[in-house]
């Protein structure tokens, strides 16, 4: 088994789709899953923060993951949901298209992330997930999405 995918097997993912493709990140990660709210805009942020919004008493910070991405934007539908996550010991929220599913993983099932996928984007993807012989899954490594500056940058602007 590839050194990325150590402590992955028979973890439980949260699956979501950002458009065609279908991504999972660790359940442990997840704080929970809500609809999409009004978000209030942020000056001098990152293209891919949305904004914050007011969940709880808590403000957190939206990542819009299609735009980190690079992926092309498309409106906002009923399917749409915040994924509410714990990253490097800050809450935040990632917009996704859908969630799918929670499922189980085993070694079987997992393998290191192709050499197709370049440098950019390889230090947040821990690897790939074959669902059934047509679903593939990636693996999000959720603390690595964002570079240590951006989450500097949050830090500095939302607290």
């Amino acid at each position: 088994m590839a050194e990325e995918l150590k402590g992955i097997k028979n973890q439980q993912l949260v699956s979501f789709k950002i458009g065609s493709e279908e991504f999972g990140i660790n359940i442990m990660k997840v704080q929970e899953i809500i609809r999409m709210q009004e978000i209030t805009k942020v000056p001098q942020m990152p293209h891919f923060i949305e904004g914050i919004i007011n969940l709880r008493g808590n403000v957190i910070p939206i990542i819009d993951l299609r735009k980190k991405f690079g992926l092309p934007i498309i409106e906002i539908t009923n399917e749409s949901r915040v994924i509410v996550v714990s990253v490097l010991d800050r809450i935040m929220g990632i917009i996704v298209d859908g969630v799918s599913e929670v499922l189980r993983l085993n070694d079987e099932q997992l393998q290191p992330p192709p050499p197709i996928i370049s440098n950019i984007g390889r230090e947040y993807i821990k690897g790939v997930g074959k669902l059934d012989d047509k679903r593939l899954l990636i693996l999000l490594e959720i603390d690595k999405v964002l570079s240590q500056q951006e989450h500097q940058m949050i830090g500095e602007h939302i607290n």
